[in-house]
């Protein structure tokens, strides 16, 4: 990563932060004052798109909940940047495995209450969305099929995923954080959840959200999602939620793979085995409701 161009004088240290997948440029700022900052930088042809995301952040502060909060928006150097407040603490990806499960089980309803208060928001009429993603799915899905990395015996999930598409966008649209898995939430120091990496929100259906439960949520803690759903449901969730799931996770199981081709083989493979381990939970989606949901159930560590 490049050296940051320019600085400020209460500005005491910027160490570049390399962990993510955004194209932004991403450095952690000590002030003088001993507060930590996050600045995050993205070309200048994004201006217009940054400063709706840098909107959208405030409204999301503003539910109260512990966050990467908005201090200051502008452009420098051609460059458009964006300072945030620094969530301390660690990745909950990391903290979740040394967890007791009933422990886990109650940051993950913590983070599905933080979920339901972001979809609470009122979606303003301009940025309703004029049409639903079902077309662009099945769009990605024969980049899939059309590829050279196509598993053995996908037959099912692609066809389930062409059959059942119009479950999907059901529900009125809802903001959304985009990228809502322990990968991006912080463990802050008093043992609550700090959310970090707004930079995919979109309007759109709520129930996407909670696909990547099954790709980056499970293989860290069964209970950290049994708990997310539980808690935004307030309960057992309904039939439509698991059937809209079933093909979110059949869909981006086998177009992760695809997606994964440019990053590399190390990649692909990683995308290959979480699509392995979905055809598994779904009974190669003969199932809507996966099984380690489904097995948790009377789980002594869950109480709703």
């Amino acid at each position: 990563m490049a050296e940051l161009s320019w600085t400020r004088p209460e500005w005491r240290t910027v160490e570049p932060v390399m962990k993510g997948w955004s194209s932004d440029r991403k450095y952690r700022i000590c002030l003088d004052s001993g507060e930590t900052l996050l600045l995050r930088l993205s070309d200048v042809s994004r201006l217009e798109s940054k400063r709706k995301e840098f909107e959208i952040i405030r409204k999301y502060a503003a539910l109260g909940f512990p966050m990467s909060r908005p201090i200051e928006f502008g452009v420098r150097d051609d460059q458009v940047y964006m300072l945030l407040s620094w969530v301390d603490g660690e990745d909950l990806e990391t903290v979740l495995p040394r967890l007791s499960e009933a422990e886990q089980y109650r940051l993950g309803r913590e983070a599905g209450l933080i979920l339901k208060k972001i979809h609470s928001i009122p979606v303003e009429p301009e940025n309703q969305p004029k049409q639903t993603k079902r077309v662009r799915r099945l769009w990605q899905l024969s980049q899939y099929e059309e590829s050279q990395l196509r598993l053995a015996d996908d037959e099912t999930a692609v066809q389930y995923v062409k059959d059942n598409i119009d479950l999907i966008w059901t529900q009125p649209p809802v903001y959304q954080h985009g990228d809502f898995h322990p990968g991006n939430l912080i463990y802050r120091k008093d043992g609550s959840i700090g959310v970090i990496d707004f930079n995919r929100w979109e309007v759109g259906d709520p129930w996407e959200e909670f696909y990547k439960l099954q790709s980056f949520g499970k293989e860290v803690s069964v209970p950290y999602c049994v708990g997310e759903i539980d808690a935004y449901f307030d309960g057992y969730p309904p039939e439509d939620f698991w059937r809209a799931l079933a093909v979110y996770v059949a869909w981006s199981s086998l177009f992760s793979i695809k997606w994964a081709e440019p990053f590399g083989p190390e990649e692909i493979a990683g995308m290959a085995r979480r699509c392995k381990a979905a055809f598994a939970d779904y009974d190669t989606f003969r199932r809507c409701v996966p099984k380690w949901y489904a097995e948790k159930l009377r789980a002594s560590w869950r109480r709703i």
